[in-house]
């Protein structure tokens, strides 16, 4: 009897500490975000990200490697989030041509998010500034996309399907470039590109890459 009440109680701590574990990174990963926005991810400092989640630096180092590892931790909870909401936004409308119109306005409402569109920024300048850094974490998020964001995507817009794994990717990777461009211009000079021209040119973007969209150019 003793010996069970043991196993239980044992139980019960570890799940309690599973569940501290995942508040503590949850937190951090909250305090990366702004301080990456704030300071740049390479001037970002990991005793500035502990500090403001109120953790030590070595509850940092419980559940990241460095920063690199912290931002791409950021990068899937997004892609994560991402996902779970197109879901059921996309595959509620009948017509490729509806689903093409809501995915433009959710990504051009994504580029409304100043920090989250920072981050991207800064991590990718960080990258090129540090070619020795640059080839392994494109690969990550390369990974990252193919594990992830392209068998979810065939899934939502089942007309990908007659493309190679590599061209979905190839996609995937210039409708993020083209959506980066335009929301760093957008957020820069709101006045001169408005959130309605970032989904016309979203649109477009789409309608080129996936087939049977019908895509109109003269829409320009």
């Amino acid at each position: 009897m003793a010996d069970a009440k043991r196993v239980v109680e044992h139980e019960k701590g570890r799940l309690q500490r599973q569940r501290r574990g995942i508040v503590t990174r949850g937190e951090l990963l909250r305090s990366a975000r702004h301080i990456f926005a704030r300071d740049g991810f390479e001037h970002a400092r990991i005793e500035d990200i502990a500090l403001r989640a109120r953790k030590t630096r070595g509850a940092f180092y419980d559940n990241f490697k460095d920063k690199d590892d912290v931002f791409l931790a950021i990068f899937e909870e997004d892609m994560a989030r991402d996902l779970t909401e197109l879901g059921p936004l996309l595959l509620g409308l009948p017509t490729i041509n509806e689903r093409i119109e809501a995915l433009a306005e959710y990504l051009a409402h994504l580029s409304e998010d100043l920090e989250r569109m920072l981050l991207n920024v800064e991590f990718k300048l960080y990258a090129i500034r540090h070619p020795h850094k640059r080839k392994r974490l494109a690969d990550l998020l390369r990974a990252m996309r193919l594990r992830t964001a392209i068998p979810e995507i065939s899934r939502l817009l089942p007309q990908l399907d007659g493309k190679t794994t590599s061209t979905k990717l190839i996609d995937c990777l210039a409708i993020c470039g083209v959506m980066d461009g335009l929301a760093l211009n957008h957020l820069f000079d709101p006045d001169g590109l408005d959130e309605q021209a970032v989904v016309r040119y979203l649109r477009l973007c789409l309608q080129g890459t996936i087939p049977g969209s019908g895509c109109q150019f003269e829409d320009i």
